[in-house]
């Protein structure tokens, strides 16, 4: 006897041959090839190393060992529908839950609306949104516990499936002073300033501060913060307080209202975080993971984006920002004074 597996379509087409009681019938029952249905039935028979029809010109006639395999093969279709149709309620969107990670900051910006539009269309799908460092959702991503993901990129790719950049942020230079605000700031300028950083845990693991450190390094000077907290909150606060000054997305400063009291300005060149969908290479993703990342992706399209042209130098001006404005009715006028 072969160690083959026995297949599904094997004991379908067994206990049809048993129904209908000939090989013909079951045939055309299951929409197959006589021929095909015969073979597989022949293959079976090896498999158990026993004789399951004695066939005849007019109908099937059951073996012993047919009898005694009729339950065995009914309880194994009935427990491979059942074990498919317990699945239903994933690919139906009526039950399931759906787990999906975000960099940090995302919960400012895009998670009330994103839960709250995905349960106006799915109410019965559980919704679990993780706001981890991208380095945390890429790792999460990559060892199955998150199922996808929005990142600041560049992350650790190994194992995954990192999307196009779906939106684009500035990071700017935060301050209380008006005066040190009138121009973009250089990387050097940036160096001898007393600067708070956030994502402290992750330090130069962290996508923008990896960027910053590569800045730093390509024009000789060293970054060192007089203050590291966690949060860009956090870290926004204490500029607000004078403490010293910090480096945040614009769009994060603008939504958390920090530039009330912050007058910022670009770095040049300017720094601009950028994001992306993950997901664990060669996975398949859930319907309601389809879904989370498309109305994702409608809410990043709403925020304002900082351009990036072709030639790789990024727009220092967000798209849409409301302390950029220009007097249209001069031709030659330039943006006013980010302060």
């Amino acid at each position: 006897m072969t160690t083959t597996p026995i297949t599904l379509q094997q004991l379908s087409y067994f206990l049809a041959a048993v129904e209908h009681g000939s090989l013909s019938a079951a045939a055309e029952a299951h929409f197959v090839a006589q021929p095909s249905l015969s073979e597989q039935i022949r293959r079976l028979e090896h498999q158990l190393g026993v004789t399951l029809f004695v066939r005849t010109n007019r109908k099937l006639i059951l073996t012993d060992a047919a009898r005694m395999f009729i339950p065995h093969a009914q309880r194994t279709i009935a427990a491979a529908e059942e074990a498919a149709a317990a699945v239903n309620p994933v690919r139906d969107l009526t039950g399931g839950t759906v787990s999906f990670g975000t960099f940090s900051s995302a919960h400012h910006l895009i998670h009330t609306d994103l839960v709250a539009n995905f349960r106006a269309l799915y109410p019965q799908v559980h919704v679990r949104i993780v706001g981890l460092n991208s380095v945390q959702v890429a790792d999460a991503v990559r060892d199955g516990q998150l199922e996808s993901g929005l990142v600041a990129l560049p992350v650790d790719d190994r194992g995954l499936d990192v999307g196009p950049v779906e939106w684009a942020a500035e990071a700017v230079y935060l301050t209380r002073d008006p005066e040190r605000v009138g121009h973009p700031l250089s990387i050097q300028e940036v160096a001898q300033s007393k600067l708070i950083l956030p994502e402290t845990r992750w330090g130069d693991m962290d996508p923008t501060r990896r960027q910053l450190l590569s800045l730093a390094q390509n024009a000789g000077v060293a970054l060192n913060p007089v203050v590291e907290v966690e949060s860009p909150a956090v870290a926004m606060e204490l500029a607000q307080r004078g403490v010293g000054d910090t480096i945040i997305s614009l769009p994060l400063a603008h939504t958390l209202g920090a530039t009330k009291d912050l007058h910022w300005a670009s770095l040049t060149p300017p720094l601009i975080e950028t994001f992306a969908f993950i997901t664990r290479r060669y996975a398949s993703l859930s319907p309601a993971s389809t879904i989370l990342i498309r109305i994702a992706r409608q809410l990043l399209a709403q925020l304002p984006q900082a351009a990036i042209p072709a030639g790789g130098h990024a727009d220092p001006r967000p798209q849409g920002d409301p302390r950029v404005d220009v007097v249209v009715d001069d031709p030659d006028a330039e943006p006013r004074n980010h302060s």
